[in-house]
Formats: structure tokens, C-alpha cells, sequence
């Protein structure tokens, strides 16, 4: 529980201040801050991803053979929520743009980078005991 802690402050840090630099590029680019659902997508991001992180903390402490597809299996579910989302408003006229495609992208990517680098060094610092092979010999 506390490393899940840990971990939802330095996401929302991360993303605070990766929020505050998109704004500023915005600004400095004399383009609408607040458009193209980019609170939410920084909301849907952080959320899902502290989320995702919180059930894999609780897979590894009881068996971590299934942690990288419970992850990969969450990666699909943040795609959906953008094609439910996001993409029908984006793409209402046609074309997205690439200021729609960034406004997801970059919490997107963002929290991908502050997942994966937390989750592997959880999965490093665990330790291997041969002994506790599941049934299928994993």
C-alpha cells in the first residue's frame, strides 16, 4: 500500500509539472489552452494509471508471473477509453489533428514512462524463489 502511494505522488508530480509545460508550449504557440479535451485527458491518464499500478502492486506481492500481461491488458483498456473517449470528438470532422493527437498523447506517454520505470524497479528489487512455481511450471 505504501509503495502505491509513493507512487500516485510521483505521478501526480510528474504530471503536474508535464501539464504546466504543455500549457506554456500552448501559450508560447498562441494556441487555446483548454481545448480539445486536454483536461481530461490528463485526468483519464493519471487516474487509470494509478489505478493500474495499485492492482499490480497487489499481484506482486502474491505472484508476479502474471504481472506484465495484467499491464499489457491495462495498455489496452487506456486505447479503449481513448477510442471511446476522445477519438469521436477528434475525428468529428474528419481529420484529426496533430494537436488533438498530442493533447492525448503526451499524458499518455508520460504515464507510460512513470509506470513502466516504477513497475520494473519493483519487479528488480523482488526476489526469485524456484520453489514457488505456479502449476504450470512457470
Amino acid at each position: 500500500m505504501q509503495q502505491t502511494i509513493r507512487f500516485s505522488g510521483i505521478m501526480l508530480l510528474v504530471l503536474a509539472v508535464t501539464f504546466g509545460v504543455h500549457l506554456t508550449v500552448l501559450f508560447l504557440l498562441e494556441l487555446p489552452l483548454f481545448q480539445h479535451k486536454i483536461v481530461l485527458a490528463y485526468i483519464v491518464n493519471v487516474v487509470f494509471g494509478i489505478l493500474l499500478v495499485g492492482v499490480l502492486q497487489y499481484r506482486l506481492s502474491s505472484t508476479s508471473a502474471q504481472t506484465g500481461f495484467i499491464f499489457m491488458i491495462g495498455s489496452g483498456v487506456k486505447f479503449l477509453l481513448f477510442f471511446l473517449l476522445f477519438y469521436p470528438s477528434y475525428n468529428a470532422d474528419d481529420t484529426m489533428e496533430t494537436i488533438e493527437f498530442v493533447t492525448f498523447f503526451v499524458p499518455y506517454a508520460m504515464c507510460l514512462i512513470v509506470e513502466v520505470t516504477f513497475l520494473s524497479k519493483q519487479l528488480n528489487n523482488q526476489s526469485y524463489d524456484p520453489s514457488e512455481k505456479t502449476e504450470e511450471g512457470i
